[in-house]
């Protein structure tokens, strides 16, 4: 190997490293599809509100294309959990928007969810296990291993957690005020606004961490191959036991 050869190299790692990255981020946090199922029935419900003031047309129509949402994922074959998430964060804003008749309460449950989210990445954190390596562990296949085998990877989860945290404790103090002081009309144009930006802010930070971290440790190939090893034993076991019964005089 040359000194022109190894930098290459090197250089080909970290570019499959951050690839690897952005595949399992884009997986774990659903992409841009995602984020229009996040985004469809909370702008749904504010337009329909500011043109007419109707809430249960509002309402309705929230939750209808978070369903067809779903039915879509469903017909297609496709991941449904992003789509399942945002049908019942609408369903629990309409029911607790209609059982008080008050069409900004639509926006509550998703507040106090965003809010509480906010609060466990940080606890999770400094309790030594961030939610972000909870999330990420089996999609990079590690699960749990960078706890106590990977202290760099931890040391990247757990900024990434601390971002994810005060970044959704900021959105938090943005929108409370605004549920108690605007309009619904202005509360949930707001939070329309604010559904996406803090996101890839959060996903961008974390991919930062994770790209500048050490490889994850694949468990499941660790299990494959301990597995193999102990068949590949007990072959070898059993063979020799054969040779050894084969010399024993008749």
């Amino acid at each position: 190997m040359t000194s022109l050869d190894k930098p290459t190299e090197e250089t080909t790692e970290a570019d499959d490293a951050r690839a690897v990255t952005e595949a399992a981020l884009f997986e774990a946090f659903g992409g841009v599809r995602g984020m229009v199922e996040t985004v469809l029935p909370g702008l749904l419900f504010v337009t329909i509100f500011t043109l007419n003031n109707d809430l249960h047309m509002s309402a309705i129509a929230a939750l209808a294309v978070s369903v067809v949402l779903v039915v879509v994922r469903l017909a297609m074959k496709d991941t449904v959990k992003h789509a399942f998430s945002g049908v019942f964060g609408v369903a629990f804003g309409v029911v607790f928007a209609m059982m008080t008749d008050n069409a900004k309460n639509f926006y509550l449950p998703g507040m106090l969810y965003t809010l509480g989210l906010a609060l466990a990445y940080i606890v999770t954190s400094l309790a030594g296990v961030p939610l972000i390596g909870l999330i990420l562990g089996p999609v990079f296949k590690e699960n749990l291993s960078w706890r106590t085998r990977n202290p760099g990877r931890k040391k990247a989860y757990t900024k990434a957690s601390y971002a994810w945290g005060f970044i959704l404790l900021a959105k938090s103090a943005i929108l409370f005020p605004l549920y108690w002081w605007a309009d619904t009309e202005q509360l949930g144009w707001v939070l329309v606004t604010l559904k996406i930006p803090p996101f890839l802010l959060a996903v961008w930070l974390t991919w930062v961490f994770l790209a500048k971290a050490p490889a994850p440790i694949d468990v499941f190939a660790e299990m494959e191959a301990a597995e193999k090893a102990e068949k590949a034993e007990k072959a070898e076991r059993e063979r020799r036991e054969q040779e050894a019964a084969s010399t024993l005089p008749p």
